[in-house]
Order: C-alpha cells, then sequence, then structure tokens
C-alpha cells in the first residue's frame, strides 16, 4: 500500500470500508486475487481495537502456518505502518501465544483450526471481532461454532468478519452473503445483519503490477473468473469433482481422532523438470501420502508437493515414506523414464517402490477416482488449496487448469493403486470360435 506518506485506498476500497463499518453485523468481503481485501479489514480491526480500550478480536485461517506468515508476518505490521504510524513499534507481538497487544490494552489474537487443542482454548475467550481470513476454507461449523464467542461487552458493536475468493454457488459463503438463506433450513436470515462486497484486482491497480493482471487475464474462463472478476462458479456440468463433494469428504483435527487405523500408505509422486523453488519455468513435483483404512475408505494425509530440486524432493519422500511408515512410494514413470526411482533410491536407499505408467489421459484416470469422491470413500484429512484447485478443474473433456496438474495427479496415483481392484479397466471378455477341422490344436 506504500509508505504512512503516501497511504491512500482507492475509491472501490473506500467503499469497501463504508461496508465493513456499517451496521451489519455479518460482513463479507469477496473478490479476486491482490485486490486489498486482507489489508482492509486488518485496518478495521486494527481502527475497532484502537477504539476501545481492552477489547478482544481474533483472526482465523484454516491453516495456523497460513495466518501465521501471510497475515501477522506480513499484512499486520503494513497495515499499522501505513496507517498509524510509530504504532508498530509500541505494540508487542506475543511469538508463543500468538497475539498482538496494543498500547491500550487490547489484544489481537491469531489462529489455525487446524490446531484443535489451541482453536478450542481461544474460543473459550470472548470477542468483539472473529474475522474468518480466506473462509472458502473455513467448514461452515466452524462458523456456527464460533457465534457464541462473539460476546465481549465493549463500546463497539460486535462483528464478524469475512474474505474470499469466491468459490461455487454451492459454498456456504454464497449462501448466507448473495442468497442470504440460512444454509440449514433455508429461510431468509435478516436482510440488514448481512452485507457483502466485492472488490477485484483491477480496483487495486495502482498497487499491483500489471503483469501480474496481465497473468490473471490470462487465465482459463473458470479461474479468471475467479481469481481476476471475483464471481461465484456456476457448475460444469462436466466437472469430475465439485466444491460439495471436497467439503464433505473434509475431516478436521488431529490425524488420530479423525481416522482409523490403516491397511496400507503410499507416498505418490508425479514427477517434473523442476530443478528447485526458484525455477517458475517448470511445474511443481506432485508428493502426496494417502492411506486407505480398515474401514474401506481413503484419506489424503499430506500434500508436501512444490518446486524442489531432485536431491530435495528426494529427501522430502524418503522422510515422508518413514514418518508414517509407508508400504510403497508410486512413482509416474513417463516422464524421465527411471529417473523417479534413481532419485527417490539415492535418498533412501532400501525403499520399496512401484513404478506405475500412464496410458491414458489424465482425465480419464481421474474419472473412478472422482467417483469415490462422489460416493463419500474418500476424506481429506484436513484442508489442501492448491491441489483441491486442481481436483476442480478436472473435466470430462479434459484438464482446465493453467499448468499441469501435479499435485492433485499424485493423489490420483495414489489412491488408483489403494483401491487398484475398484478403479481397474475391466478385461474384455472375447469369445473365440474354434474353426472346424482346427479342434486337435
Amino acid at each position: 500500500m506504500g509508505s504512512s506518506q503516501t497511504f491512500r485506498l482507492t475509491d472501490k476500497q473506500d467503499e469497501a470500508l463504508g461496508v465493513l463499518t456499517s451496521p451489519a453485523k455479518h460482513i463479507a468481503i469477496g473478490g479476486g486475487s491482490r485486490s486489498g481485501k486482507t489489508f482492509l479489514i486488518i485496518l478495521a480491526i486494527i481502527t475497532r481495537a484502537l477504539r476501545a480500550a481492552g477489547s478482544r478480536h481474533v483472526v482465523f485461517r484454516f491453516r495456523f502456518n497460513a495466518v501465521k506468515a501471510s497475515v501477522v508476518l506480513d499484512t499486520l505490521p503494513k497495515v499499522i505502518k501505513c496507517a498509524y504510524p510509530g504504532l508498530w513499534e509500541r505494540c508487542r507481538l506475543d511469538k508463543q501465544d500468538w497475539f498482538l497487544t496494543l498500547p491500550n490494552g487490547s489484544e489481537i489474537w491469531f489462529a489455525g483450526l487446524d490446531d484443535k487443542e489451541r482453536s478450542e482454548k481461544i474460543l473459550g475467550m470472548e470477542f468483539a471481532t472473529i474475522y474468518y481470513n480466506e473462509c472458502s476454507q473455513v467448514p461452515y461449523s466452524s462458523y456456527i461454532l464460533s457465534k457464541t464467542r462473539l460476546a465481549q461487552k465493549t463500546s463497539l458493536k460486535n462483528k464478524f468478519y469475512f474474505d474470499f475468493n469466491p468459490p461455487s454457488k454451492r459454498h456456504w459463503t454464497y449462501r448466507t452473503f448473495v442468497a442470504k438463506v440460512d444454509v440449514e433450513s433455508n429461510n431468509l436470515l435478516n436482510q440488514d445483519d448481512y452485507a457483502y462486497f466485492r472488490i477485484n484486482p483491477e480496483d487495486n491497480k495502482q498497487n499491483i503490477d500489471e503483469d501480474y493482471l496481465e497473468t490473471l487475464r490470462s487465465l482459463p474462463e473458470r479461474s479468471r473468473k475467479r481469481f481476476l472478476y471475483g464471481e461465484f462458479a456456476d457448475d460444469d456440468e462436466n466437472a469430475l469433482w465439485r466444491d460439495d463433494f471436497l467439503l464433505a469428504s473434509r475431516l478436521l483435527g488431529r490425524i488420530q481422532d479423525a481416522i482409523p487405523d490403516f491397511k496400507r500408505v503410499v507416498v505418490a509422486v508425479d514427477p517434473s523438470g523442476c530443478s528447485g523453488d526458484q525455477d517458475t519455468r517448470s511445474d511443481e513435483v506432485g508428493i502426496v501420502v494417502v492411506g486407505l483404512g480398515v474401514d474401506g475408505h481413503g484419506y489424503l494425509i499430506e500434500d508436501l508437493s512444490g518446486r524442489h530440486s531432485p536431491n530435495e524432493w528426494g529427501k522430502v519422500v524418503g522422510s515422508a515414506y518413514d514418518r508414517h511408515q509407508a508400504d510403497a512410494v508410486i512413482g509416474e514413470s513417463n516422464y524421465g523414464g527411471g529417473m523417479v526411482e534413481h532419485v527417490v533410491r539415492t535418498a533412501k536407499p532400501n525403499i520399496n517402490y512401484k513404478e506405475v505408467r500412464a496410458s491414458r489421459g489424465k482425465h480419464i484416470r481421474a474419472e473412478p477416482i472422482a467417483a469415490l469422491y462422489e460416493q463419500g470413500k474418500i476424506h481429506h484429512v484436513g484442508y489442501f488449496p492448491e491441489l483441491e484447485d486442481q481436483l476442480l478443474a478436472f473435466s470430462r473433456e479434459g484438464y482446465q487448469g493453467v499448468k499441469s496438474p501435479d499435485r492433485a495427479d499424485a493423489a490420483i496415483w495414489g489412491f488408483t493403486e489403494l483401491f487398484d481392484a475398484m478403479v481397474r479397466p475391466p478385461v474384455k471378455q472375447i469369445d473365440v470360435v474354434i474353426p472346424q477341422g482346427y479342434s486337435a490344436f
């Protein structure tokens, strides 16, 4: 947003701030990528905290590491230094319990829903503001659970804040803030109590590189609607995965509480030509851990994909193999022949390795796995945003995403291995008629 001397909101951001300060109790800012949504809501929270000494506020995101990196260590200090010069030096950031104390005694707490014990502890407090950052990743049940915690008595009107890149119209954010109907009963909500404002990257042009906007403009239509125009997506009748499949599949809490014992665990690898985290020319290396439970259901446990050099991702695979006591590493061999096995065995010589080879298109391989999701037989232990975005881009007409779906491909290979008998194409039976006179053979 610039230095404190040049700090100025765009006209659209001024409008958004007006909505955030409106009488509505539940306020959502939706829209495209890098439009300033998080900046605006953090600005509103800081201002509320300064106006009510001793007030308490909380910022939730699905994963704690994400809220720490994106909000606490990035957006938060930027907002304070831009809007309230000199204030940051007078605040105290507790990096053990992760909360910021302002000079007037107000507190802003930060939490991830993936840390069940800590989030439950924080929800034992009362707050004047509860903010769900990137709430398209947040289960509706978490929002409902926190409603009783918006109860601190201060001079402020207590408020819920939300921001998100709009998912599909089946998601609870669309029903709550656009349709304004209760998700469970389908009854109309109090219209004055819910407000929604859309803001997009074009509304923040003065703070964004033109190259980034050009990148968004060049995305496929579905991604462009979401990340450039901030539009909720209609369901594609040819889509293999839908948002509601993924929401229904999701399990929260610690792994040991969420899933049964495993019959089998595999680490699946979909390689790329990536040479390291600075290599933006190549796709990522897909590395995913999946398990088959004693209940016969599949579980997506961990996504370790990224821009790793061969030496790095070999170590990542070996570490995951040991950590999860995996039965095998599954490696896709079409790219680079035996390269995957060589890299994995260099990092861990005695690993149990199995090579798989693609003989059909990506979307053909994906269809039987998508069917298992629709049947409720595969679950995600937590939220995997990059991988799930790739799954949502699979269509019966092909993959509609921007680059290769390395994360999703790895997961599909892994689940294909676990559910081999169920997803293997049936062998066509051929009736052979032996001509007369050849029966002796």
